[in-house]
């Protein structure tokens, strides 16, 4: 009993991921605060502080306020655990607590220390203050962004186009009664169909495998605390070597994102395996054993889709098993997805659709280059994967209608050579240009060469100082929040069950993230996003304010001058007083070349950015207006700047297109 009553500790880099701050910052409140609570164990190279003196002394000295979410100030006493699967456990055992019915652990599981039973049930009790299963969430994405490195998640808009694109491969002629993924990871496959189909009567079967008894575990949980009406088995195996489901559990459709790259996954010991049935997969080859077990497992009727590297489709000490495939029919398409649709993010991944056997095999084998699927993102930095383009462009070629970036490849073709599945080499396309189009551009083209003309004019009217004025001086962003001259509101993660995608309602209010696309951002209802705000669970924006992206290599400032919005995960608001501080100076100072440096957690190309940390100049408003106004004029410039350059771009490649084909005449 008296290990129950042993004081939660933790260490420096606990207390600072409690305040929001570096390391370095609670070492120095250390060495500069004669209060600041004595190590309760450790080493004096790695001491201890106890939560409780620890919180008070944040308490009293303003580094945190009551007002700071339950979660925010849990999670650093878990994240303090360090051990990885001894975080997932505990976890686990809070979700498998919270489930209706309440889940005994599986039986090999590790059994928690005095420790962890505090900490579980605090994350209990927090939980059901709320929805379990949006606790749980929240939870599970803070877990997985510390341990990311060392995991594999499908998203989930991954993961919902592969159930999609299932479901029009397998036609509405049957029920889905079963999915099953034998490398189920966290169960985002799992997830998705269970969001797809748990409404049906009877509701489907989930069923998973993992190797890792952490995360089958977890997924477990998740599975109970998302899907309670599905009848679920998740089990932790290794699915190549014990082929866990026995024969009659057969699934109708089959998800998933296999590991890739191991050399040790039997190859020795499977030789003689049944499921062998195209061949036995080389030693190099361990996904062509995925895909030869996931069609072990399919009902006569089933599908399955997979995410496989690209380089499966093309290696030549897999052509025989491709080829087999090819010749029953078990290959019915292969989708070229753009970089960034999954870890690793900067190779383009391939689905491959698959499905039974036909007793009639037929003559052709779609193929869907979807690596051009992108659009500019949210930030203007980088691009992103266009998955509404994607979805719509992969489920017309396989409806068989004829569109840009597909084509129907006869099997007999497929059979020669090294039976090549890569998608791009199947469906280069030449983009007719006539007379009307070219013109058309060159017209393009001249408008944004008058544009940004306009607004080089304006910026080109401002003279460099001879020399830095003597009062030139900064101040940070938290000074100004501490006189009154702004108030800074970090954004909240909205709960996956209320963000909408695809066309917005009328009236629906977007969603600020990271990653969102110009035209496609995510929305809520604006009931739920006005509830939100009243409840302190959400940040909406008005005119005026200043938006500010604070994700790793996601930095972006703006004014709004549309809203209202609803600010997500890894966005700031800051609310100017009008009278004291103009909020386009402002931006303009946030926008400064390297002060999201400055600003960086951590020195690193990971590095988050602290507002309160970024410089802002001392000037008086006639000063800020001047700077304010010089700013929109900037802003007008670099649009007109963009809009060439995308111009230019096109104009180009129809140029180069014409050459090519000999059709640009002239002297």
């Amino acid at each position: 009993m008296e290990q129950q009553d042993e004081a939660v500790t933790l260490s420096l880099a606990g207390i600072a991921r409690l305040a929001g701050v570096g390391r370095a910052a609670v070492s120095n409140w250390r060495r500069r605060h004669s209060d600041f609570p004595d190590p309760v164990g450790g080493t004096d190279a790695s001491p201890l502080f106890s939560l409780t003196d620890a919180e008070s002394w944040l308490l009293r000295h303003g580094k945190i306020d009551e007002s700071s979410s339950g979660w925010d100030r849990l999670w650093p006493r878990i994240e303090d655990l360090g051990d990885r699967d001894g975080m997932a456990n505990l976890l686990a055992s809070a979700g498998e607590r919270l489930a209706i019915p309440m889940m005994e652990p599986p039986p090999a599981a590790p059994g928690p220390g005095a420790a962890d039973l505090r900490l579980a049930d605090e994350v209990v009790r927090l939980a059901r203050r709320q929805s379990p299963a949006e606790a749980f969430t929240v939870l599970l994405d803070r877990w997985h962004a510390v341990h990311v490195r060392q995991l594999t998640v499908t998203p989930r808009q991954l993961a919902d186009t592969m159930v999609a694109l299932a479901a029009e491969l397998r036609g509405g002629s049957t029920p889905v009664r079963r999915v099953l993924d034998p490398a189920c990871g966290m169960g985002s496959l799992l997830a998705a169909s269970g969001r797809r189909w748990s409404d049906e009567v009877p509701p489907i079967v989930l069923a998973g495998v993992d190797s890792d008894a952490a995360l089958a575990r977890l997924t477990r949980a998740r599975l109970a605390l998302e899907f309670p009406d599905c009848e679920r088995h998740v089990q932790s195996a290794d699915t190549l070597r014990d082929a866990p489901l026995p024969q009659a559990s057969r699934a109708d459709v089959v998800l998933s994102y296999p590991p890739s790259n191991e050399r040790s996954w039997g190859h020795s010991d499977l030789a003689t395996d049944s499921r062998w049935v195209y061949g036995v997969p080389p030693r190099t080859e361990p996904e062509l054993a995925w895909v030869q077990h996931c069609l072990s497992v399919l009902e006569p009727r089933g599908v399955a889709v997979l995410v496989l590297p690209p380089g499966v489709a093309s290696r030549r000490a897999g052509r025989r098993i491709r080829a087999g495939l090819v010749r029953s029919g078990a290959v019915r398409a292969v989708v070229a997805l753009p970089p960034g649709s999954a870890p690793p993010h900067g190779v383009g991944l391939h689905l491959w659709l698959l499905a039974t056997p036909r007793e009639r095999p037929g003559n052709e084998v779609t193929f869907v280059d979807a690596a051009d699927c992108r659009t500019t993102a949210l930030t203007g930095r980088g691009t992103a994967v266009d998955w509404d383009g994607l979805r719509e462009r992969t489920v017309a070629a396989l409806r068989g209608n004829d569109v840009p970036g597909t084509t129907r490849v006869p099997v007999m073709e497929l059979l020669s050579d090294d039976t090549d599945l890569t998608p791009s080499r199947r469906t280069v396309t030449e983009r007719s240009v006539g007379p009307v189009e070219l013109r058309r551009a060159w017209a393009g083209w001249d408008k944004a060469l008058m544009d940004v003309d306009d607004a080089a004019k304006a910026v080109r009217d401002h003279e460099v100082g001879a020399a830095v004025p003597d009062d030139f001086s900064y101040i940070v962003v938290s000074d100004l929040e501490r006189s009154g001259a702004l108030n800074v509101t970090a954004g909240k993660a909205v709960a996956d069950d209320l963000i909408q995608q695809g066309t917005r309602a009328e009236g629906a209010l977007c969603v600020v993230t990271p990653w969102a696309v110009p035209g496609e951002e995510p929305w809520v209802a604006e009931a739920q996003a006005a509830g939100l705000e009243d409840e302190g669970q959400g940040v909406l924006t008005s005119f005026g304010d200043v938006v500010v992206v604070t994700a790793a290599g996601g930095f972006d400032v703006w004014v709004e001058s549309a809203g209202p919005r609803l600010l997500g995960a890894h966005t700031v608001r800051l609310r100017t007083d009008p009278a004291l501080l103009d909020p386009f100076f402002l931006a303009a100072c946030l926008r400064a070349p390297g002060n999201d440096q400055r600003a960086g957690i951590r020195a690193s190309a990971t590095s988050r950015v602290d507002v309160r940390r970024l410089r802002v100049l001392r000037a008086t408003m006639a000063q800020q207006r001047r700077i304010g106004e010089a700013y929109r004029q900037l802003v007008r410039f670099r649009e007109a700047v963009a809009d060439l350059d995308r111009t230019g771009e096109l104009l180009s490649a129809m140029l180069s297109g014409l050459l090519a084909q000999g059709r640009l005449t002239g002297d």
